[in-house]
């Protein structure tokens, strides 16, 4: 089954019920049962609801995988996944990572005896430096966020089987429509379901998927147990977004190719970070494990000032200046201060997080607006 047919078709047939074309919205707490203990698969909405199902299912398929679960949020589902590990456990992750990780990382389980390293995952030999017997995982996010970086999953896996780690990619950038890491030899992929995947800017969900049937039946119960589960409405509106994922990605990719050409022939600005150009680092790495190259951007401009790059921002007309990505509508974030104000300013500059970075999520309006947007609003 091709992509475009998945997003229709996989997890996903008619109400049994009704014959209804679209899931319903099973807005109940819990399932009567005929006597205690025999039931018709569902108890209690905590641990299955028929929507959250046909989604976990729509998921995974559009992964290449066969589990899937779904969380209150990004953070939610990324929680679950360290909950799999144990005091003593160590995690190498990318030093250029999402500010929410991060905090989570350092300020939550660093207090539960997990070490996190970070390290460059662009440096194969550094990375296997890092590695000892009491690395239980490799965190990965690529595209970075947000400095575009591209790490080669299968180089990471390579490197991971010799220790019997395992592998967790953020594809939230990618999206499974450009990348699909199970297929690389993942173990664990994580989504901010919020971003692109519901891609309308009215969801707040995560997801953890997998193939293998060991690790998700301890990430259900970690589900189960926690409790960090999205309601059947949220459910009902990401399956509705998903529909239109290929659809939307092709655009987003399109417009965010120009916008990044534009920019980097623009005499006021310094460097564009976006994984199409052929000289970005791994540029070649992205071609081989992306399809396309998508919609996220960093920029950096000439005058190098964080008041310059404020000004800028609240020029825009049709770039609106907000938390989050992947929405139909374009965007415009200052990292430093927004999505990674809480790591270090040091820890920051040590990736190339400047004040004056700008982050774009190219959205899915007309090109010439977009490119005319930015255009009044940099200043030669």
């Amino acid at each position: 089954m091709k992509f475009g047919t998945k997003v229709l078709h996989a997890g996903i047939a008619p109400d049994p019920s009704t014959g209804a074309i679209m899931t319903p919205i099973f807005q109940t707490s819990t399932y009567v049962q005929e006597t205690p203990g025999k039931h018709k698969g569902f108890e209690y909405a905590r641990t299955q609801n028929p929507t959250r199902t046909v989604l976990e299912e729509n998921l995974a398929a559009l992964e290449n995988a066969k589990y899937g679960r779904c969380f209150s949020s990004g953070m939610g589902a990324t929680d679950a996944v360290i909950k799999l590990l144990t005091p003593g456990d160590e995690v190498i992750c990318t030093h250029d990572l999402y500010g929410g990780t991060y905090r989570l990382f350092t300020t939550i389980y660093r207090n539960y005896g997990i070490v996190f390293k970070f390290v460059d995952l662009q440096d194969v030999e550094a990375v296997k430096k890092a590695f000892n017997p009491k690395t239980k995982m490799i965190w990965i996010e690529s595209p970075t966020n947000p400095m575009m970086r591209i790490v080669d999953i299968n180089a990471m896996v390579n490197i991971a089987k010799t220790y019997h780690s395992w592998v967790c990619v953020d594809n939230t950038f990618a999206t499974p429509y450009l990348q699909n890491p199970i297929d690389i030899g993942a173990d664990i992929v994580v989504h901010s379901v919020t971003k692109y995947i519901s891609g309308h800017s009215d969801v707040v969900m995560g997801a953890v998927i997998t193939d293998d049937k060991a690790l998700d039946d301890k990430i259900g119960y970690i589900q189960n147990s926690a409790g960090a589960i999205p309601g059947p409405n949220d459910c009902f509106l990401v399956l509705r977004g998903i529909k239109t994922l290929h659809i939307r990605m092709d655009r987003h990719c399109e417009n965010g190719s120009k916008v990044a050409h534009f920019l980097k022939d623009h005499p006021s600005v310094d460097e564009v970070f976006w994984p199409g150009f052929k000289e970005h680092p791994n540029h070649q790495v992205a071609k081989k494990q992306m399809r396309q190259f998508g919609g996220m951007i960093s920029f950096t401009l000439k005058e190098d000032h964080i008041n310059v790059a404020f000004k800028l921002m609240e020029k825009l007309k049709f770039f609106s200046l907000a938390e989050s990505l992947g929405g139909v509508e374009s965007l415009i974030g200052h990292p430093a201060s927004m999505t990674h104000a809480s790591i270090p300013k040091e820890e920051r500059l040590k990736s190339g997080l400047t004040d004056s970075l700008i982050r774009l999520s190219v959205g899915i309006e007309d090109i010439d607006d977009l490119i005319a947007d930015l255009a009044q609003a940099i200043e030669v």
